[in-house]
């Protein structure tokens, strides 16, 4: 079995060692600390091929969260999970506007933080080979891309998610309430307006093809190829 490995970086000490305790000792994951915003850099550079997701928190000395996002966003796609106290929505639309896959706020209950990491790697490590093509829009469950009229399209984890929730339920209005709970798990509590953030940036991306997204007024959306 492929061993995983988690980046958790995290200024206090006692927060990496409670993370690292209880990922390890539920999953059996491999930890790889780092305790500021540089450090994690260097960390991931030289381990990006093995890091499978990052724990990664936002305030912290020498670079911050955000910037630490901003640069790994540059030339990797591997999921990310912010560690924060701040509960501000506008911080969490900043984020995903980032390209962050999910938050927990502090403090957290560990079971929690464990199983969202364990949902998060089955989406993105346990892919059937599966290739979906709806309108001109491809989808590669193996290499999680998305190519429009055969040109690969740059999707966030969420994004893609979002954008595979709908196509696997086309013609179908689902309301927003169902797309949190299903694409965002855990009884997410956000404001439906993270929802319609998200659509906009895909509907963006898919260029003409975003109109098969259609706004359900009063429900939600649905994709639906005209």
């Amino acid at each position: 079995m492929e061993e995983i490995t988690i980046l958790v970086v995290d200024d206090e000490s006692r927060m990496r060692k409670l993370i690292k305790d209880f990922l390890v000792a539920q999953k059996g994951y491999k930890i790889i600390e780092a305790k500021d915003g540089e450090e994690a850099l260097e960390v991931f550079e030289m381990n990006s091929e093995k890091i499978k997701l990052i724990l990664l928190d936002v305030m912290m000395p020498k670079l911050d969260g955000w910037s630490v996002l901003r640069q790994i966003r540059q030339t990797s796609k591997v999921p990310i999970i912010m560690l924060t106290a701040r509960g501000e929505e506008q911080d969490e639309l900043f984020g995903f506007e980032l390209g962050v896959d999910e938050y927990i706020s502090k403090p957290f209950s560990p079971k929690i933080l464990v199983a969202r990491v364990e949902a998060i790697l089955k989406r993105t490590m346990g892919e059937t080979k599966k290739i979906q093509d709806c309108g001109g829009i491809v989808i590669d469950q193996e290499g999680r891309t998305v190519k429009v009229d055969g040109k690969q399209i740059d999707l966030s984890l969420r994004e893609y998610e979002l954008l595979k929730y709908l196509i696997d339920n086309k013609n179908i209005a689902l309301s927003r309430d169902k797309i949190l709970n299903n694409v965002w798990n855990y009884d997410y509590y956000g404001d439906s307006r993270t929802i319609d953030s998200h659509i906009k940036k895909i509907r963006h991306k898919l260029g003409k093809k975003g109109k098969y997204i259609e706004t359900m007024r009063g429900v939600g959306y649905k994709f639906e190829v005209k």
